[in-house]
């Protein structure tokens, strides 16, 4: 396992690993790798498999590992040819290796070690979670801490205190569902097709977020998140309008009911522990309505809001190659032993 070093401190503190870095990330259903040096993304190449899982309406692992070993290496060779690198120029490895589908994982982190092993580069795990935290590290200002990161995506919806880079405290999260599975299973109820989040956003632009009434889980003052009930209000609505129901004001109701609560927790848990930053990532990120609803609110409560490049939000490898170039600084290194784990938390305290 990795050898773990003390807190980054401040923003002014924050070293980053200036050589080039190969970074592999293949948690579920993106073939990614990217050569990150210091924050500069030097080339990320996404080879996604939403055409392959969408016929079954979702992520089928057995699929996602076949299609990751069948992708892993032209995606490299395009990676190091983007960034006009040789490998014989790469100074550090980086891949995904927690959490995840076991099978994916394990693709990647083969390639990633096979070439640190064979070029005696240094090696090192990352946390999917951190990984999209350290996508802020992209944006053009200098990210300061503390911030309170709302993590957003198919499989997790999170709050964050985060104290530096390695150094989190859970503050809530999802009982249930998260709220990228809502969006997914309220797409697929409306008929929507899969993935999701973008068919809901789409169809929620001609749409009136009032004509329907849908639920929205755990009021009152909390960090924590529930999403499941909203699933099956949108089935139940479905099955009681029948002809009569208005999809785009469904998905736009629907979307509502997801952007206003993840909003409102995100505000309140920035306030309430005086954390004058909140970073909004993960996938679900990517939706323009919860970006420009959340900046408003940062606006409104005088906080700074920290935002990943769209392209930076979805599962990538640049955002592992950021993560990496912190960790790779502060002397952190993992041996060839190092496994992948379908569920792990992020470092705390």
């Amino acid at each position: 396992m990795a050898l773990r070093s003390g807190d980054l401190g401040a923003a002014k503190a924050l070293k980053l690993f200036q050589g080039p870095i190969l970074a592999i990330e293949s948690s579920c259903d993106e073939t990614s790798c990217a050569i990150v040096s210091g924050r500069q993304v030097l080339s990320n190449v996404v080879s996604s498999q939403a055409e392959l899982h969408r016929k079954w309406g979702g992520v089928v692992p057995e699929a996602a590992a076949r299609a990751h070993v069948q992708a892993i290496v032209p995606v490299i060779d395009q990676a190091l040819s983007d960034a006009r690198l040789e490998l014989s120029q790469i100074e550090g490895v980086a891949a995904t290796n927690r959490p995840g589908l076991i099978g994916a994982l394990s693709v990647g982190l083969t390639a990633a070690k096979a070439i640190a092993f064979e070029r005696r580069l240094p090696f090192i795990g990352i946390h999917h979670l951190e990984g999209h935290m350290c996508a802020v590290l992209a944006q053009s200002e200098p990210v300061s801490f503390p911030f309170v990161g709302l993590i957003v995506s198919g499989g997790h919806t999170e709050l964050v205190e985060v104290a530096s880079f390695g150094d989190y405290s859970l503050l809530g999260q999802t009982l249930d569902d998260a709220a990228g599975e809502a969006f997914d299973k309220g797409a697929r109820s409306l008929g929507l097709g899969y993935p999701g989040g973008l068919a809901v956003q789409v169809a929620a632009s001609t749409g009136d977020s009032g004509r329907y009434h849908l639920p929205r889980g755990l009021r009152g003052e909390t960090a924590n998140f529930s999403f499941s009930g909203l699933k099956t209000a949108v089935a139940r609505l479905v099955e009681a309008e029948g002809d009569r129901l208005s999809v785009p004001d469904a998905a736009a109701s629907l979307q509502e009911a997801i952007v206003s609560v993840l909003v409102d927790r995100a505000l309140l848990a920035a306030t309430s522990h005086g954390c004058g930053n909140l970073a909004l990532v993960g996938g679900v990120a990517a939706n323009l309505a919860l970006r420009e609803r959340l900046a408003a609110g940062c606006h409104r409560e005088g906080l700074r809001l920290l935002l990943p490049p769209i392209d930076l939000c979805t599962d990538n490898a640049a955002m592992i190659g950021l993560a990496a170039s912190v960790r790779l600084a502060r002397g952190e290194r993992d041996g060839w032993d190092l496994d992948a784990y379908a569920n792990a938390p992020l470092p705390g305290r």
